[in-house]
């Protein structure tokens, strides 16, 4: 005669953390992801379509590679196409959750640079660097904690199962590369 425990099964150390991931990805944190990723992802779309198209008011490649030129960037016009490609892309992959972990890092690196040109002279807009900081802070927490189960990343096998190493080393990524550029600048 066999007792109930013995012939229950016990669920084992290698299924625990599958099971993890699955009660923290509940439809009201994806649902969230997905509103934060969309909003910041297609708020930094729209600023690197201004650099790059002079969309929505925005100065185009000529005005905004003035703007660099004067911020003391070299090759402002080639500045001015990098950061609209990189706040194009980097929004866009944040809204659609494509390659979130390097999209996040884009975003992070793009606006590291803004903070550093607005200068810490004060904390509040218009002046201040609140809203940049604001953008930087959920572009990383986007890099570091996935996009969520509604996200095109779902469909790619390396990035299916966020790992928060992948977020870490991307943003370290364009920590890096920004403060390069901020060395280039002068």
């Amino acid at each position: 005669m066999t007792s109930p425990s013995a012939t229950a099964v016990k669920p084992s150390a290698a299924t625990a953390p599958a099971a993890l991931p699955a009660a923290l990805s509940t439809p009201g944190h994806d649902v969230g992801l997905l509103i934060l990723r969309l909003v910041l992802g297609l708020t930094m779309a729209a600023h690197g379509s201004q650099k790059l198209f002079g969309w929505f008011g925005g100065g185009g490649i000529g005005g905004t590679g003035r703007f660099f030129t004067a911020s003391g960037y070299p090759a402002g016009d080639a500045m001015a196409v990098l950061a609209g490609l990189t706040e194009t892309l980097g929004g866009l992959g944040l809204a659609v959750g494509l390659l979130t972990p390097l999209a996040g890092a884009a975003v992070v690196g793009t606006l590291i640079n803004a903070i550093a040109v607005h200068g810490a002279g004060s904390f509040f807009a218009p002046q201040g660097i609140e809203y940049e900081l604001l953008l930087t802070a959920g572009a990383a927490a986007l890099a570091l904690t996935g996009p969520g189960r509604y996200a095109v990343d779902r469909f790619l096998p390396v990035l299916r199962a966020h790992r928060l190493t992948h977020g870490a080393l991307a943003v370290a990524l364009g920590v890096v590369l920004a403060g390069a550029l901020l060395l280039v600048r002068g």
